[in-house]
């Protein structure tokens, strides 16, 4: 133990001091913390706010409008991710916080990030563009094909395509997240021991200055905790498949405004085949 009363470290980690709220408790001044109070806030987004989430969107389209083009055997993960942060930064972003880029036998199980791993023909290869416009933030998966695709990397698409539109069809004031939850596959289904293992695969998630924001809506927690879709959420849906190939796999996401009628998708890029 040292002189803190903690256990020997490696050098170069710092001892993390007690939080300043405790030092502002020890002058007499109440602190309590407002995160709550803030996510119940942030849940219903007025017009404005949707404005700009859908003009963040609109950005995203553009971009992947330009991986489309550029999407060739010999081009690298990184070349992918490098021009398209450029773009949205000429188009206004505050911040590209990430751009996944993912592809070949990358695909399944696959990881958060990019690498320079060069394109070939017949790669499965998706993306995730991360980015906020004005402060509101896209998360926007799309999946492409380089070239051609099998009947294996096909099966994938469709069903993550099933799948999401399934999740898409239920979206409406007074629905459950368990509800939309139910549409999507158990972990055991994808081969998975629990649906801790396979979190985030089959996902949705309240959008706004956060990237995750409520309703959460996953197996793991909304069949036991439902909440209620309410006019005025904007939250993103996203779906994953892997191929029975073994190494390809299939990501999509829609970024939907919930009206007084329905739904809205904001995420415009095409991707029904």
């Amino acid at each position: 133990m040292t002189e803190h009363g903690v256990a020997d470290m490696p050098l170069g980690v710092d001892i993390i001091e007690p939080p300043l709220f405790y030092e502002l408790q020890a002058l007499g001044l109440e602190v309590r913390d407002a995160q709550q109070t803030m996510l119940n806030a942030r849940e219903i987004k007025n017009i404005d706010e949707i404005v700009l989430l859908n003009q963040a969107a609109a950005m995203v389209d553009g971009v992947y409008h330009q991986i489309f083009e550029e999407l060739k055997p010999g081009v690298r993960e990184c070349d992918i991710v490098a021009n398209a942060t450029k773009r949205l930064y000429e188009m206004g972003s505050d911040q590209v916080e990430a751009i996944n880029a993912v592809s070949g036998e990358r695909c399944n199980l696959h990881p958060h990030n990019f690498t320079d791993r060069l394109f070939r023909p017949g790669d499965q290869a998706f993306f995730d563009v991360i980015q906020s416009f004005m402060g509101y933030r896209t998360c926007y998966y799309r999946t492409i094909n380089v070239g051609r695709a099998t009947d294996s990397q096909r099966d994938a698409y469709v069903q993550a395509r099933q799948w999401i539109d399934a999740s898409i069809a239920l979206i409406r004031p007074g629905v459950g997240t368990d509800q939309v939850a139910a549409c999507w596959p158990t972990a055991e289904a994808l081969g998975f021991a629990n649906e801790m293992e396979c979190f985030g695969l089959q996902f949705g998630h309240g959008l706004g200055l956060f990237l995750h924001e409520r309703p959460i809506i996953s197996r793991l927690i909304s069949m036991e905790s439902p909440q209620e879709i309410k006019e005025g959420m904007v939250f993103a849906l996203e779906t994953y498949c892997p191929a029975s190939d073994g190494f390809s796999g299939a990501r999509i996401e829609e970024e939907v405004v919930v009206t007084d009628k329905g739904y809205r998708v904001i995420t415009l890029f095409p991707s029904e085949e």
